[in-house]
Formats: structure tokens, sequence, C-alpha cells
């Protein structure tokens, strides 16, 4: 009666000790090299099979390795835009530092910020240029940062002559019980903001803000 394949595979899971009794047989089996087509011991082909695992594993942690390394230097980037959020004590500093830090430190040239319900230092910023009703529902309904190549023309105009060449944003709500602002981020190049992103560390950024503008709301 001839054995399929998976018959003898069963057969040597359910008896490892055949292994034991015919060691020798072990030496003298030649199987078919994955490369090249030629045959090689099976000792050898074992070898083969632990490198190449080997291989997968270390590439697997190098990547792990460089995860660590990018996510250690954007929290030391997050630190140092928290410590000046924290120690601005005008919003025209505030401001002025958040651009600073965006554009140096996380290299985002295409910034805009426009605030409401807030007390406007000076009025004359354009973080305090009036905007539309449509501007407020979206930053309403914000749950969580937006990424994606589309945004209200409003929105396109906060960037004046750079807007035409900007082809990817990331929109962040401003909220302190209420909202009182919206963030939004703009880059010439398609991926650098995609709707598949992950959006933890832009949340954190516009809850960042948010509590950093708290002290120039409205009394009561």
């Amino acid at each position: 009666m001839k054995l399929s394949s998976e018959q003898v595979a069963q057969y040597l899971r359910e008896h490892p000790q055949f292994f034991d009794e015919y060691a020798g047989m072990l030496a003298d089996i030649q199987i078919s090299y994955p490369h090249d087509g030629r045959t090689i011991p099976i000792s050898e082909r074992q070898i083969i099979a632990l490198r190449d695992k080997n291989h997968i594993l270390q590439n697997k942690l190098g990547e792990l390795v460089r995860f660590g390394e990018e996510n250690g230097v954007l929290n030391q980037k997050m630190h140092r835009l928290t410590v000046m959020l924290l120690t601005s004590t005008r919003l025209s500093d505030l401001l002025h530092g958040l651009h600073f830090n965006l554009r140096e430190d996380f290299s985002i040239p295409h910034f805009a910020l426009r605030l409401w319900n807030t007390v406007a230092e000076d009025p004359a910023l354009p973080e305090f240029t009036q905007t539309s009703a449509d501007i407020h529902i979206v930053a309403e309904s914000l749950l969580r940062p937006y990424c994606g190549p589309h945004v209200l023309e409003e929105i396109k105009n906060w960037f004046g002559e750079s807007a035409v060449r900007l082809r990817s944003f990331a929109m962040a709500p401003l909220r302190v019980e209420q909202t009182i602002g919206l963030l939004v981020m703009g880059s010439e190049d398609p991926q650098r903001f995609y709707p598949e992103m992950g959006t933890l560390y832009l949340a954190q950024l516009g809850e960042l803000v948010s509590a950093a503008l708290a002290r120039y709301r409205p009394a009561g």
C-alpha cells in the first residue's frame, strides 16, 4: 500500500522514536536545495532553515529597534514642545513657539491655527481672524484628528500662496470644555498626512495646545 505524504508526516509526528531507531539513515537522506534544485543532506537543509529563520528574526528585531529609536526621538520633541507651552507667559510667545517647534522639530513648514472663545491678546494676530460657521462645524465634528487630502477651501486660504502646492493635511480640534479652535498642518507630500496613518501624537499635540490655551479663556 502506497502511503501519502500526509500519512508519512503524521506517522513521524506520532512516532518520534523513529529517528532514534534509524539515526544513521538520516545522514543518507538527500533532499532538494531550496535555491538551485541540487540535493543536499537533510542535516544541511536543517542548518539552512535555521539560518533563514535567524535572518528573519534579526530583521524583525532591527525593525523593532528602529521603531523604538524613532519613538524616542519623537518623545523628545514632544517633551520640548510641552516645556515651551508650559513656560510661555504671553499668548504671542506661545503661538510663536508653537510655530517654531512645528517647523524646526517636526519639519512642518506649513501650519495654520484659528482660535475663538479665547482672549485676543493682539486681535491683529492671524490666529484670531474671524472664521465661518463651517469651520466651527468642522472642528466640532472631529472626534479625533483628520489626515488626508481634503479640507475646506476656506482652510486652504489660511496658507496663502503656499495653498496651491499643498497635497495633504492634518487637522486637530482644540477643546477646553468647549471647542476653542482648529489646528491645521499641510504638506506638499501627498503621503505626509494620509487617511490610514496613526493619529496618537496628533491627538496629544491637540490636547497639549488646548491645555496651554486654557489660560487665555474669557473669565466665566
